[in-house]
């Protein structure tokens, strides 16, 4: 007689399907590809969102708004081109056209720098600062809406310090 563990012919019982293997971790490449897939992906939506809503309700594009964020705080005279275009990360020939569409609509005003006759600086005007007002409102719901509004408080502070350490480095 045969044991019950053992078949004749040299056939094992039947065993229970395997379970298939837990999928690997991605490597660093594959992570670190995911991770900038998704953080373009989500600043492209939020940008094409900011872009309709900025130039529907303020007549602004992205970089308009952004000039002007730049030189509300800045102390008078304003600011040289120099240290403008290393806040709103325009090309010189960009950032001097913007300038100087946003001054035609008045919104922005010109200057000689007094220790340099080639320099300009540039200052918002009064209309320049009404206009941003109406763009920051329109801003912020915009990111409260497609940003902030998506995420749990958890996931907002999170978010938050984590970005705040990659613009720290």
């Amino acid at each position: 007689m045969t044991s019950p563990q053992h078949l004749p012919g040299g056939d094992d019982p039947p065993r229970p399907p395997r379970q298939p293997p837990a999928p690997a971790a991605p490597s660093g490449a594959e992570a670190c590809a995911r991770a900038w897939t998704t953080l373009t992906a989500a600043h492209a939506r939020i940008a094409d969102h900011l872009t309709v809503a900025l130039a529907r309700h303020c007549g602004l594009s992205i970089n308009d708004f952004e000039i002007l964020l730049r030189l509300e705080p800045a102390p008078p005279p304003g600011l040289r081109l120099g240290e403008l275009r290393s806040a709103v990360r325009l090309t010189q020939p960009s950032l001097s056209r913007a300038v100087a569409r946003l001054s035609h609509r008045g919104w922005l005003a010109r200057a000689s720098a007094p220790d340099d006759g080639r320099g300009v600086l540039i200052s918002i005007t009064q209309d320049g600062r009404q206009v941003l007002r109406r763009a920051a409102g329109v801003h912020a719901q915009t990111i409260r809406e497609f940003l902030l509004d998506p995420l749990t408080p958890a996931e907002l502070d999170l978010l938050a310090r984590a970005l705040a350490r990659v613009a720290d480095t």
